[in-house]
């Protein structure tokens, strides 16, 4: 599979972008709307005009069609034929390229089994789910022998809980047959769970592109913190494991327990989205529970941020602002603050 790079790429939604993609890689773009990352996979696909070398392995593919630069690309909206079965919509791409029939049915029947859709050959899409509607495309888009796969949000039209395991298989999935993946996506937590590398886009170029830790606890740029939301970055000064999959880690005089897969931290991110503010004591376990006082309010316009201490550390959570209207809080405040244990990540050592 090939190594991809993109060299001074110019278009209507992008400007001057240069990326390279290793072989094997799976690269998300990630970043606000109108940021360029669909633009993007277009140019890769050969299916909007641009400036630039686009290079496969070394050479150009500059004026090559769409149908002839090996690449699959998935779309939103998926595009299955309705009136074909499973097995033929993975069949399509291969028969318009007139390979022949034991070809086909072995590369479908592989395709099949990989993704776990070997039951589902003769169903139609009308009689299939959200994640099988995906699998189904993913197989249809690569089954041509493709070099490169192009995906355009994946989990788009799955809730939460599907997204995530979806994710969580296709990406050993896209590991399993060495494919070079490039895909968009909104959330920045679905783009770690599957990528090798994250790339934040802004105003059609990209502001960094790093391993999923780098981003996160080290933005370069003022728009990749704002982005990411500027996480907490809290030091780990003492871990003690306090039972199979979970460690309390001590900074400073704030304790706080997160799941642990046996890593040595040295520092762990907290978003201010995962952080809840309340003026009254919440119910529930004292986990992850403490006591601060608002040092700062900054109101913006959707949503207000909050800078509180607790025990010595400066957090900053951010509330709707109806939520935040609600609470009447001020200043010097007390609060009373919960941080979501599954939402603390950390960077290993």
């Amino acid at each position: 599979m090939p190594k991809i790079e993109l060299k001074n790429i110019d278009c209507k939604a992008v400007k001057d972008l240069s990326l390279s993609v290793e072989d094997r890689e799976i690269v998300a773009l990630v970043g606000p709307n109108g940021s360029g990352k669909t633009t993007l996979l277009d140019v890769m696909a050969g299916l909007t005009e641009y400036r630039g070398d686009v290079i496969f392995d070394g050479l150009s593919i500059n004026g090559i069609p769409a149908h002839k630069r090996g690449v699959g690309y998935l779309f939103q909206d998926l595009a299955l034929f309705p009136h074909m079965n499973v097995a033929a919509n993975i069949a399509y791409g291969l028969k318009i390229r007139k390979y022949g029939s034991e070809v086909i049915g072995k590369r479908v029947n592989e395709l099949l089994e990989a993704l776990h859709i070997d039951k589902l050959k003769d169903r139609f899409p009308y009689n299939l789910s959200g994640g099988e509607k995906q699998r189904v495309a993913i197989a249809r888009a690569i089954a041509p022998f493709q070099k490169v796969l192009l995906l355009d949000e994946p989990t788009a039209n799955l809730d939460a809980q599907a997204a995530k395991y979806f994710r969580s298989e296709l990406a050993v999935f896209l590991r399993r047959l060495e494919i070079t993946t490039i895909f968009v996506i909104h959330d920045l937590l679905g783009a770690e769970e599957m990528a090798d590398r994250i790339a934040i886009m802004y105003q059609g170029n990209i502001e960094q592109i790093a391993a999923p830790g780098d981003i996160l606890f080290r933005p370069r740029t003022s728009v990749v913190s704002e982005f990411i939301g500027m996480p907490n970055i809290l030091n780990c000064d003492e871990c003690t494991v306090l039972s199979t999959g979970l460690v309390e880690v001590r900074s400073g005089s704030m304790r706080i327990v997160l799941p642990y897969e046996g890593a040595t931290m040295s520092k762990l991110a907290i978003s201010p989205h995962d952080i809840y503010i309340s003026d009254s004591k919440p119910p529930g376990p004292a986990l992850n529970r403490y006591t601060g006082i608002i040092r700062e309010i900054i109101p913006l316009r959707a949503v207000v941020r909050v800078w509180v201490m607790i025990d010595g550390n400066d957090l900053l959570a951010e509330l709707s602002r109806e939520t935040f209207d609600e609470m009447k809080l001020s200043t010097g405040s007390p609060v009373h603050v919960i941080v979501k244990l599954r939402r603390v990540r950390y960077v290993e050592t």
